[in-house]
């Protein structure tokens, strides 16, 4: 999960930097790309280098060698972001299959001052406004026990149609896979899981960058096949951007025929806010009965229900 990772992020710096209408050509590399390129290279100091997600894992409770779950995944990404000046980005994870818009926009709204105007010796800022920070939406979810709830398929499918989808990490049990898009009942999915040689860079410069792209054509699995376990990522590059994203989920979720993965809100639910209102974490009883059903992630997810 740690590559899958690594690409839904790649894909979100891509947006963020260069724009979705960029396409890759080979032996060209140049400019911005290249910046990109070099936070994921397998060098300990690049910022999403496999040594740093790991490293970083550690404080998430996931020694080097365990099995990395969408959750842990995202939550070591957001936390790696913090050292990322250059992209100048805001990561946030929606938890509780609940996002809560009011902290996103606290999170990217960064306040900017205009001319200082200076009125007894104290200077006043004027013309205060708020920028975007661009956005990058994780949402870990649980769309069911061992296998997917058929419940969810539509709304899962809808998500790729989004424009600012940044598509879907997850796979098979044990197995990753970085989900890009869907036809009729079949997911398209890129497999970063294949060895290849060390990439070197001198001057800022790429030597080779053909191994940072999949060379093999993209794969297809029937969406009953995916785990249930999966993280759906979005980029929203303006608030303007981030309105719009909320108006299609809200429109989605009003529709019969799916039923909604996570809810979109504009404050924290009160029993969310308040633990002591609605205690949804099962005592340990509860955990060891249910350990069996979360074989291909072994992190905490409230079960969706309807």
């Amino acid at each position: 999960m740690l590559r899958c990772g690594q690409m839904i992020f790649a894909q979100a710096l891509l947006c963020r930097h260069i724009g979705r209408d960029w396409r890759w050509e080979k032996q060209k590399p140049q400019g911005e790309y290249l910046n990109i390129l070099a936070a994921f290279l397998d060098k300990k100091d690049s910022y999403y280098s496999i040594h740093q997600i790991a490293q970083m894992g550690v404080g998430e409770g996931k020694y080097i060698g365990q099995w990395y779950g969408p959750n842990t995944v995202a939550q070591v990404l957001r936390k790696l972001s913090a050292f990322d000046q250059w992209s100048s980005i805001a990561v946030h994870i929606a938890m509780d299959n609940t996002v809560v818009t009011d902290e996103i926009r606290r999170l990217c709204r960064t306040e900017t001052r205009g001319t200082e105007a200076v009125y007894n010796g104290h200077s006043d800022a004027c013309d205060t406004s708020f920028q975007w920070k661009p956005l990058v939406l994780l949402i870990p979810l649980r769309l069911g026990l061992s296998e997917i709830n058929e419940a969810y398929i539509e709304t899962l499918k809808h998500c790729f149609m989004l424009p600012q989808s940044l598509g879907v990490i997850g796979g098979r049990p044990n197995s990753a896979h970085y989900f890009i898009g869907y036809v009729g009942d079949e997911l398209i999915y890129l497999d970063p899981h294949t060895t290849q040689l060390a990439v070197e860079s001198s001057n800022s410069c790429l030597i080779e960058d053909e191994s940072f792209h999949c060379q093999h054509p993209p794969c297809r699995m029937h969406v009953s096949e995916i785990d249930p376990s999966i993280a759906v990522g979005f980029f929203c590059s303006s608030d303007e951007d981030f309105e719009n994203w909320c108006q299609h989920m809200r429109k989605l979720s009003l529709t019969g025929g799916a039923l909604p993965m996570f809810e979109v809100v504009d404050h924290l639910p009160l029993h969310l806010s308040n633990p002591d209102v609605l205690n949804l974490t099962p005592d340990s009883s509860d955990a060891d009965r249910l350990d069996r059903f979360f074989d291909s992630e072994d992190e905490e997810f409230e079960i969706l229900s309807f």
